[in-house]
């Protein structure tokens, strides 16, 4: 620009001579002058508009890199409330699970309950009697006869009054449907040593078998009793005294309980494996 200048103004001092040239240089200043000062305004609109696209790019990637950041902790929040719905939905199922089982449970102690009253009322005489006496023991309804009504001392044989009093028990036993008993025989802790009883375990189960026997023959089918002994080492009673001792010598009718309307019989079966073969 500087040249093209100085090249107009050598021309043109020769042309014209000093006053002309000065002139049109000082024409061609302002021309210059006007045209850097345009150039200049023109730079630093286009510095503006750059800073300001610079600015506009620096806040749209921080918005860009925010909405990553609430998308991220979105997708957690929706992995945790997925979570949370999985565990609810466990949670239901095992509260519908628990609320059956109680409910399985409130059904079978009412049921229990109604039986222990009609095994009550249905020995009510024989209770009132003295007979016998009609309790609960480890969740089992028992029947107990002492011993000392049944048997003589030391023996196996029953009287016949207390074969009486089993023909009398097993007529109401054999009137409840579907159940089955276990005849125990308890005695207390005076040793016995005959030549027939070498211990209290036989002499407390050849009882349970005399007991089982008188039943056998009053009607109860074989399919529903069993015997067992458990000697002298379940007291009812302490043995330090002789009023103890004779609570002891007795002889109990279980009611055996029927496990497979428990809650959790199902269950339990299928843990039991098939037999091979």
């Amino acid at each position: 620009m500087k040249l093209w200048m100085s090249a107009v103004a050598l021309s043109v001092f020769g042309a014209s001579g000093c006053v002309v040239w000065q002139s049109k240089y000082d024409e061609l200043q302002h021309e210059y002058d006007e045209y850097k000062t345009k150039a200049e305004a023109r730079e630093a609109g286009h510095q503006a508009t750059i800073q300001g696209l610079e600015d506009a790019l620096r806040a749209e990637r921080q918005r860009v890199a925010d909405l990553e950041n609430q998308l991220t902790t979105l997708r957690a929040e929706k992995v945790a409330l997925s979570l949370d719905k999985t565990r609810m939905q466990a949670a239901e199922a095992e509260l519908t699970r628990a609320l059956k089982e109680l409910e399985e449970r409130k059904m079978a102690a009412e049921k229990r309950v109604a039986e222990y009253r009609d095994l009550l009322s249905r020995f009510k005489q024989l209770i009132d009697s003295g007979k016998l006496r009609v309790r609960i023991i480890d969740g089992q309804m028992v029947v107990e006869l002492a011993t000392d009504v049944l048997f003589p001392a030391g023996s196996a044989v029953l009287s016949a009054e207390g074969r009486a009093a089993i023909v009398e028990v097993t007529s109401i036993l054999a009137t409840i449907p579907e159940r089955r008993y276990q005849i125990a025989g308890h005695t207390d802790n005076v040793p016995i040593r005959t030549a027939r009883y070498r211990s209290n375990w036989d002499l407390g189960f050849d009882r349970a078998h005399s007991v089982i026997q008188a039943m056998i023959e009053s009607g109860m089918p074989t399919t529903r009793i069993s015997a067992s002994s458990y000697a002298e080492f379940r007291p009812t009673a302490p043995n330090d005294n002789d009023e103890g001792k004779a609570k002891n010598r007795r002889i109990e009718i279980i009611v055996v309980p029927d496990l497979s309307q428990l809650p959790g019989a199902e269950e339990l079966q299928k843990l039991d494996p098939p037999p091979k073969g």
